[in-house]
């Protein structure tokens, strides 16, 4: 027998009903009519097992279902959670988040008087006043080592540590190395810090957003199910016909998500979701979930546990507003095992079949068509949120800032390419919040290109496209019905990355690039588009033959509008850094290079520890990198004191 998990839906619009914070049961949920989408929720745990054993049952493969996974403060509390509050607290930046309000996970995190963060499974508090390690955690257990950097989430003297881990058994059995599940590691700073307590949900941490002290986690677990060990010589009807009567004897337990809670004093306690807390969609496929934990760190778990509600949904892009949180999921039909093709297996040619001559058309394999599925959340309230809708687009996403939600309108902005994959346009839907339902689009953005940068900000939406040039699109959403372009800017090169830069000015960063498109290093770029119909690039900086960090995470970006300080990691050629610039209203201007110092290697092997972060805390930068965090002046960039992390 082996054990298989199951991956990749493509899902449509649902709602949850959730129990109440005391356990009790709701009413029956309602069954709401919103225009063309309809919210369904299960009515029993039987009808919930019969619904998702057929979905399932109708998409298990004859090796399975599907490939390899892409590896992809209450009042009284104030007092308690508020650190050095006889302290005056330095200026200080923070994580650089899409929207005011909401704080994403990341690396590093500072209230101005400290610096926290994670690095091989330890937690480590710097004092900034004294640039010191004063304490450390040990988070890992045994000899357990963390594969992916921890992310770290801080409100007041309570730190969240999410420990992504490796959801996929099959995944984590063929490894190399040890590697830790996912996990949720809520920290009490006040004094010496320990853990409060751990949660340890079923899956993968998708992400997470903080409003306020209060954390909504997302994960995806897909169902444990024995499937038959494959037999030799069996076709393949065979072997669907045999996965699917596994499915259909699998129990309920197979898909509720399970979470697991261990307190200060190491008591573990067991959950599971409840039937009544799992949504459907009209049309799903039964094989993966979505569960959105809620966490408040000034309370820390209470005896409701996360508060989770499930979906039968699939997701891997999150966005979040001060009241909304919408999961999106990408087309994956890359990764889907069997993909439906219209291919009869390969046989030898009977003498009544003789072999297809050279000039008879091959047949075409079918291919789902791109489409993205989004679903929102309302998080206005405390304690767990509420479905709200679900809608699909066409095309991909390309990250969490290809969404905005604005005056009661989601913006969407997608790629579609063609099956052949000749052929590719993008588009900017604009959704109905409360329904998900389209209100109007603008499209033919880039035919022949795909987005490589989106940034709404407000009434506005900047889109980047690129193949050889780079097309900066600026968009009038205005009107939610008649979106519509205003203007066009064409130069070589691309934007990865854009950032407001004060009134009527844009930064991008990203790569120059030949005529032909042929990259040649990191170029950042102030645009003038106070004048919607006539957007134009005021300055460019340009580092031969480098590359940067933050054209691809955000996070690594830094801008300090008061003094137009900027910096962002760089590597070029055989050593990296930080590249420290100066934006001010009409141009870019290199100030200098932050260099960790070198770090030395048994078999004199040196290297250059490449920089992932950058905070400004008064008049001084910190970078950090796996192996240090390092303190220069940020006006001559002299270094002042290094703090080694290993």
């Amino acid at each position: 027998m082996i054990r298989t998990a199951v991956t990749v839906a493509a899902l449509a619009t649902v709602t949850a009903a959730c129990t109440t914070s005391t356990g009790e049961t709701p009413a029956p949920p309602k069954k709401t009519t919103l225009g063309a989408i309809r919210l369904v929720a299960y009515n029993s745990c039987d009808d919930m097992l019969a619904g998702l054993r057929e979905k399932a049952a109708a998409n298990v493969g004859p090796w399975g279902f599907g490939g390899v996974t892409p590896l992809t403060a209450r009042a009284e509390d104030t007092a308690a959670i508020t650190p050095n509050a006889k302290t005056a607290v330095p200026e200080h930046s923070t994580t650089n988040v899409h929207e005011a309000g909401v704080d994403e996970p990341d690396l590093v995190k500072t209230d101005g008087n400290r610096v926290i963060t994670v690095t091989g499974g330890t937690l480590r508090i710097i004092d900034t006043a004294t640039r010191k390690v004063t304490s450390t955690l040990k988070l890992t257990e045994g000899d357990e080592r963390v594969f992916a950097p921890a992310d770290l989430l801080l409100s007041g003297n309570r730190a969240l540590v999410l420990f992504r881990g490796y959801g996929d058994a099959m995944f984590k059995a063929t490894s190399a190395v040890p590697l830790g599940d996912t996990r949720y590691v809520l920290v009490d700073l006040a004094g010496e810090p320990k853990v409060m307590s751990t949660v340890k949900p079923q899956g993968t941490y998708v992400d997470a957003r903080m409003v306020g002290s209060t954390v909504r986690i997302v994960t995806r677990s897909q169902p444990d199910i024995t499937l038959p060990q494959p037999k030799e010589n069996v076709s393949e009807a065979e072997r669907i016909k045999a996965n699917q009567a596994a499915v259909r004897q699998a129990p309920i337990d197979a898909w509720l998500p399970k979470i697991e809670i261990k307190d200060a004093s190491g008591a573990v306690k067991t959950d599971t979701v409840k039937c009544e807390r799992v949504s459907h969609p009209a049309d799903y496929t039964g094989t993966s979930l979505l569960t959105v934990h809620t966490l408040d760190l000034a309370q820390g778990v209470t005896t409701t546990g996360t508060d989770p509600i499930s979906l039968a949904a699939d997701g891997d892009i999150v966005y979040g507003t001060g009241t909304s949180l919408y999961v999106a999921s990408n087309p994956r039909w890359w990764s889907v095992l069997p993909m439906p093709i219209d291919i009869a297996p390969a046989e030898e040619p009977t003498p009544e079949e003789p072999k297809p001559t050279p000039e008879e058309p091959k047949p075409t394999p079918t291919i789902p068509p791109e489409e993205t599925e989004i679903h929102r959340f309302d998080v206005a309230s405390p304690g767990p949120p509420s479905y709200v809708a679900s809608g699909k687009v066409s095309g991909r996403l390309l990250n969490q800032y290809s969404m905005s939600e604005h005056e009661g309108h989601l913006r969407v902005a997608t790629t579609l390419t063609s099956a052949d994959g000749k052929n590719s346009s993008s588009t900017v839907h604009v959704l109905k919040a409360d329904t998900l339902a389209k209100s109007g689009e603008v499209g033919g953005l880039g035919e022949g290109e795909r987005i490589y940068s989106v940034r709404f900000i407000g009434a506005v939406g900047y889109c980047v496209t690129f193949k050889q040039v780079d097309p900066l699109y600026t968009l009038d959403l205005r009107d939610p019905a008649a979106p519509k372009v205003t203007g066009e800017l064409k130069i070589t090169g691309y934007s990865a990355y854009l950032h407001p830069g004060g009134e009527g000015r844009l930064i991008g960063i990203g790569q120059e690039a030949s005529e032909q498109g042929r990259t040649l290093g990191t170029q950042v770029s102030l645009f003038d588009v106070s004048d919607p119909a006539s957007p134009r690039r005021l300055s460019q900086l340009f580092q031969k033959d480098s590359g940067s960090e933050a054209e691809w995470d955000p996070h690594a970006f830094l801008y300090w509008p008061k003094t137009g300080l900027s910096v962002i990691p760089l590597t070029q050629q055989n050593e990296s850094g930080a590249l420290v610039l100066k934006i001010d209203d009409s141009g870019v201007s290199k100030v200098g290079m932050i260099k960790h110092p070198t770090q030395e290697q048994q078999g004199d092997y040196a290297y250059q520890p490449g920089i992932q972060r950058s905070i400004v805390i008064g008049d001084t930068i910190w970078t950090l990198s796996q192996e240090g965090i390092q303190v220069n002046d940020a006006t001559t960039l002299a270094s002042q004191t290094w703090i080694p992390l290993r």
